[in-house]
């Protein structure tokens, strides 16, 4: 198949099913919104039509049962309940399973037989139909690899660490068939399975298993390195009358991602990097009329160069920088994607993880319009779905106790984004308890994140700060949500080497707002370039405010400072703060780079202040992440590499 159409099929499916899922949700929310429920029928309608015209019919037949199922809902002979909205969203998430199999392998091997027929079941039988059928919000819609008791459940509910099974997990159902001492007969069986496979785990407990507390059958999840050969040998164990084995090697690994942060391996919702964009064609027209004049330049400069004509080439190299100029503007302005392809799987991804919890909030989006860089829209969606499971799980209470404190039973979290210049803003806002300073205070203390007289000496925003320690967590009980420490420190790692900031604001009783503050591009950056010593560092221009003489320094308590419009600004020596060798004080006592207040109240001691250029800024990865004072690294165009500085953190 013509990868072209297929990359097309997956882009635009993947935008049907998250436009499903929202629309779903408003039919959830209001059983009587018509809007919604024609959205729905035609959104699963152009589903169906394209998995057939595609070739892939068990997804169309999937699709065509949820159409019918929705069709009959629409018609109004079926109610809108919970139970069938859980039975559509397990097929939605099916849908979405097919469509990742496809993107990654050219085709589907997904068995939709089983969710077609509870469909159709429904469909012909009634909603009593749908009662026990698997639900969204508990990871059924996904799809099980083998027959009875092998679901994925059964091994989200075992402690077992993935690093454990050094082969492939298998889960045995074992029967022993009738016996009068099942507890004794159970022992022997497992014992002779522990003679060629790694037992890891069973279900019930061993003990239980050994007494005969068990229906008819138990569970050994073994370590092997074949199916084949552990239903061969468990066939020659003559204490097993029977056994089924199931490959789920999967389930072990997407449990223990979703148990390892909040929202951190979370499968169902993830958010794919972006790999598309739609342009305007005036955008295209544009960057092809700007192609066109680059060739013209081109050929006029070397001409020049030939005719050793150097007024002519300076014309044209000033010719060519207005040309570069525009192209850059342009490709920028095609890479930026509005923030609702990120925040579009959002909604769903709330209303199952409320269901999980037994809360009942509502989800705002506001500002889904606003535009971000393509990389920067990719790299933020993890962290945004950090903080809002962090807001459900953390933040907003239960129904009961909620009402119990005159609050509405129903919380709210508002995602919210706006502009500033060359800035966006994106808040998360919750109306749930608020965050105890207290007991961020002892926490702190006991996991020896600051000690006792450190947090006497600071106020509420930096205690506030301290979520995004690494490791430190508030929450009293890990749970497959939250509470291992792990998300926010992970928020705030990606948002500084994205060149951003991030801050919280909260009151008690009354709800937390996270805020993240982003560049809306990253890649070219205008710097100033400074000298100190031998080295030579880039200071983005956004954040310079002047540059001056060392004449007004002063001495305050040991400390250099100089003073501008009443306030003190202290000096940072960036020769100390990055132990440059050699002389630095070739240029008297230098020069100073005062950096504007919004960003941090200093000024930078350097020995010369160069040039400014536009440059291409890569963050520093691997060990060098993180480094206090650096964001990233510019090669220049005779081949050196500068470190760029980030004024923040210094």
């Amino acid at each position: 198949m013509n990868d072209q159409y297929l990359d097309a099929f997956v882009r635009e499916s993947e935008e049907e099913i998250t436009k499903l899922n929202n629309s779903l949700l408003a039919l959830e929310t209001d059983p009587g919104d018509e809007a919604a429920m024609d959205q729905i029928f035609r959104t699963a309608h152009t589903l169906k039509g394209n998995f057939g015209a595609m070739g892939f019919e068990d997804a169309s037949d999937l699709a065509h049962a949820i159409e019918d199922l929705l069709d009959e809902m629409r018609q109004g002979g079926m109610a809108v309940t919970p139970e069938v909205m859980d039975l559509i969203f397990a097929g939605v998430d099916q849908i979405e399973a097919i469509v990742n199999e496809i993107e990654e392998h050219g085709e589907a091997t997904v068995d939709t037989d089983e969710t077609v027929a509870e469909l159709r079941a429904v469909l012909e039988e009634g909603v009593e139909s749908a009662d026990g059928a698997p639900t969204a919000a508990d990871g059924q819609g996904d799809v099980a690899t083998g027959g009875a008791g092998a679901s994925a459940p059964a091994v989200a509910d075992l402690d077992l660490d993935p690093e454990d099974v050094g082969g492939t997990l298998v889960q045995a159902e074992i029967d022993v068939g009738d016996s009068d001492m099942a507890g004794v007969d159970a022992m022997l069986a497992m014992e002779a399975v522990e003679e060629v496979f790694d037992v890891v785990a069973t279900d019930p407990e061993r003990e239980a298993i050994e007494d005969g507390d068990y229906e008819e059958t138990f569970a050994l999840f073994l370590d092997a390195d074949d199916l084949g050969r552990v239903d061969a040998e468990l066939d020659s164990v003559g204490k097993i009358e029977a056994a089924d084995v199931t490959d789920v090697s999967d389930a072990l690994g997407s449990d223990a991602a979703a148990g390892s942060a909040p929202g951190e391996g979370d499968d169902d919702h993830a958010v794919d990097e972006i790999k598309s964009v739609r342009v305007d064609v005036d955008q295209l027209d544009d960057l092809h009329g700007l192609v066109e004049q680059l060739v013209t330049s081109r050929i006029k400069l070397r001409r020049s160069v030939e005719q050793e004509d150097l007024d002519a080439a300076g014309e044209t190299l000033s010719e060519l920088d207005k040309i570069t100029a525009n192209l850059q503007n342009t490709v920028m302005d095609m890479r930026l994607i509005p923030l609702k392809k990120v925040v579009g799987k959002f909604p769903r991804m709330v209303r199952d993880l409320a269901r999980e919890l037994d809360k009942e909030v509502a989800f705002e989006i506001e500002g889904e319009d606003i535009e971000l860089d393509r990389t920067i829209l990719t790299e933020i969606s993890d962290p945004l779905m950090h903080i809002i499971r962090n807001s459900l799980d953390h933040g907003i209470e239960a129904p009961d106790e909620r009402e119990a404190a005159g609050k509405p039973r129903q919380g709210t979290v508002t995602l919210r984004a706006s502009r500033e210049r060359d800035h966006v803003i994106i808040e998360v806002e919750d109306d749930g308890a608020g965050l105890d300073v207290e007991h961020i205070k002892h926490q702190a203390e006991e996991q020896g994140v600051r000690s006792a007289d450190e947090l006497e000496a600071m106020d509420d925003s930096a205690i506030y700060d301290l979520i995004f320690h690494p490791g430190f967590s508030t929450a009293t009980e890990v749970t497959d949500v939250s509470g291992r420490g792990v998300g926010m420190d992970v928020v705030h790692d990606t948002v500084t080497q994205l060149d951003g900031s991030v801050s919280v604001d909260s009151t008690p009783g009354e709800g937390t707002t996270v805020s993240l503050r982003l560049p809306v591009t990253m890649a070219i950056v205008k710097v100033l370039f400074v000298q100190v010593g031998g080295e030579e560092y880039g200071v983005p221009i956004k954040n310079v405010d002047e540059i001056t003489r060392t004449t007004d320094v002063k001495t305050i308590n040991g400390r250099e400072v100089i003073k501008h419009n009443d306030e003190i600004y202290p000096v940072v020596e960036l020769a100390e703060t990055f132990d440059v060798p050699g002389e630095t004080t070739s240029n008297g006592d230098g020069m100073l780079v005062r950096i504007r207040e919004s960003e941090r109240q200093v000024a930078l001691r350097c020995d010369a202040v160069n040039a400014q250029e536009e440059v291409v800024v890569k963050p520093l990865e691997g060990i060098l992440s993180g480094t206090p004072g650096l964001s990233g690294t510019a090669v220049l165009g005779d081949g050196n590499i500068v470190h760029i500085l980030d004024v923040v953190t210094l």
